[in-house]
C-alpha cells in the first residue's frame, strides 16, 4: 500500500525542539513518505531533529520575511516542487491583563502570528504547487476568552480569520488552507506548566474525552489536512479533545486552590 505523503515535498517552520509539535510532524510525515525540509530560529537544535528524518534544516525566522521566502526556495532548489507548508511558530506572552499589557507585547505576538503566518502563506503559495495544502498553528485560546492572553489569543484568532480569506484567495489553484487548534498540549513551549501536577489536572478536568492532547494528536490531524484525502479548506480544527465545549480553568484551580 502506497503511504499517505509519498512523493510531496513539505516544509515544517518550528521543529528545533524533539518535544515540538513540529517535530512530532516531522517524524509522522517522514514515516509516511514526505520529503522535509525543516526551518527554525535555532539551527544548531534543529540540525539534530531533521537528521532524524532524512529532512534538510534552514534557519528561518518567522519575523524575517526574507527568511520566509528563502525557506521556499529551498525546497524548490532541492527538491524541484513544493506541496505542503505548515507553521507551528509561536510567541509565549500570557498571563498579561489587558490593564498591564505592553505596546511590546502585542507587538511581539502579532509579529509572530499575524504577520509572520500571512507572510508564510504568501511565500509559500507562491512557490506551492497547485493543490497543495498550507496549514499554521491556531489555538484553544483563541476559541475561548481566556483571561490575561489577550496579546497571545487575540492574534491567534486574527490568523484564523486569515487563513479564510487564503482559502478564497487560494481556492482557484486548489490549494487547501486550515488551521489546527490544539488544546493544553505538552511541549517544549510548556514544559514548565506541567512541572506544576495542578495546571494539566486541572486542564484534562475539562476535557470529555478525559486525557489531554499530545503532540503526535496534532501530527495526525496535519497529517489528514496535507493528505489528498481532506476536502476541506478555510477551517479551523478543533484539537482539544472537546475542551472548547467548556472552559479553561481558572487561575485558582490550576494551582490547586
Amino acid at each position: 500500500m502506497s503511504k499517505r505523503l509519498e512523493g510531496k515535498v513539505v516544509v515544517i517552520l518550528g521543529a528545533s525542539d524533539e518535544r515540538s509539535m513540529g517535530a512530532a510532524t516531522a517524524r509522522r510525515f517522514a514515516e509516511e513518505g514526505a520529503k522535509l525540509v525543516l526551518g527554525a530560529r535555532r539551527l544548531d537544535k534543529l540540525k539534530p531533529v531533521a537528521e532524524s528524518v532524512g529532512g534538510i534544516a534552514v534557519k528561518c525566522d518567522i519575523t524575517s520575511e526574507e527568511d520566509i521566502e528563502a525557506l521556499a526556495k529551498k525546497a524548490l532548489d532541492e527538491y524541484g516542487h513544493l506541496d505542503v507548508a505548515i507553521n507551528y511558530s509561536g510567541v509565549d506572552s500570557s498571563g498579561t491583563p489587558i490593564a498591564e499589557v505592553t505596546r511590546e507585547t502585542l507587538q511581539q505576538a502579532c509579529d509572530v502570528h499575524m504577520i509572520g503566518s500571512t507572510l508564510f502563506f504568501k511565500h509559500m503559495a507562491a512557490n506551492m504547487s497547485d493543490g497543495g495544502a498550507l496549514i499554521t498553528a491556531s489555538s484553544m485560546t483563541a476559541l475561548l476568552a481566556p483571561p490575561g492572553l489577550a496579546a497571545y489569543a487575540g492574534t491567534k484568532r486574527g490568523v484564523d480569520q486569515v487563513v479564510r480569506i487564503a482559502a478564497v484567495e487560494y481556492g482557484a489553484r486548489g490549494i487547501r488552507v486550515n488551521s489546527i487548534a490544539p488544546g493544553f498540549t505538552y511541549s517544549g513551549m510548556t514544559a514548565d506548566y506541567f512541572d506544576v501536577p495542578s495546571i494539566p489536572k486541572a486542564f484534562q478536568k475539562e476535557v470529555p474525552l478525559g486525557r489531554l492532547v499530545t503532540v503526535e494528536d496534532i501530527a495526525n490531524a496535519a497529517l489528514w489536512l496535507a493528505s489528498d484525502e481532506a476536502f476541506i479548506t478555510g477551517q479551523c480544527l478543533d484539537m482539544t479533545g472537546g475542551q472548547t465545549l467548556n472552559r479553561i480553568p481558572t487561575g485558582e484551580e490550576m494551582m490547586g486552590e
